[in-house]
């Protein structure tokens, strides 16, 4: 099972390598999109700077990649009996290859699109909740990062409410939580500020 899980590890790290803001906006806006505002690979920082009319590919990119590597992951270590925890596996593995990618040098996005990717395939039902909780505070407050950092609680609190009998599956979404806050820690920051730009804001 070891040679299951350093596959499952590296096919999921080097999907996350592909960053969907980055291929977009290098390919089509001929520019990149870590070069521009916040300096972020994510969908917010592209949605500012080059607007709606190419993000649904962003989306797609970034889904598509994330379910891949949840799907092998979760095909691998199946025959194991640990199919769950075979895509929790692969999540953990894009999210940090979206993260931290090493074929665009270490920087890339933040990671919430891999986490609703993730929740897809593990569970509709936290796919879902973590999808109103972050509409509900975007909604509610105008902070996109705000939205993001609650939806990632919703996601460790729905693994642990609806997976406790898989500790495995269970630590899994709260790594992949945990990196996802942390890679929003400068939000964090000015948001305790009080200058985090809000949606239709002037702040940055």
């Amino acid at each position: 099972m070891i040679a299951q899980i350093l596959v499952a590890l590296v096919t999921g790290y080097l999907l996350g390598n592909l960053n969907g803001a980055v291929s977009i906006s290098s390919q089509l806006e001929h520019k990149d999109v870590r070069e521009a505002g916040s300096g972020n690979a994510g969908l917010t920082n592209f949605l500012r700077n080059y607007g709606s009319r190419n993000a649904v590919l962003v989306v797609l990119i970034d889904l598509v990649k994330t379910v891949a590597a949840c799907l092998v992951g979760g095909m691998l270590l199946k025959p194991f009996g640990y199919g769950m925890e075979g895509v929790m596996l692969g999540g953990v593995a894009v999210s940090l290859g979206h993260d931290f990618p090493a074929t665009l040098g270490f920087r890339g996005g933040k990671g919430i699109l891999c986490g609703a990717g993730i929740a897809l395939v593990a569970d509709w039902r936290i796919c879902i909740l973590i999808l109103v909780v972050f509409g509900l505070f975007v909604l509610t407050t105008r902070y996109v990062s705000l939205g993001s950092i609650m939806a990632c609680l919703a996601f460790g609190i729905g693994f642990t409410a609806l997976h406790l009998d898989q500790p495995l599956t269970v630590a899994a979404a709260w790594l992949i939580a945990l990196l996802a806050i942390f890679m929003h820690r400068e939000n964090i920051r000015r948001l305790l500020q009080g200058n985090e730009r809000k949606i239709g804001g002037k702040h940055t």
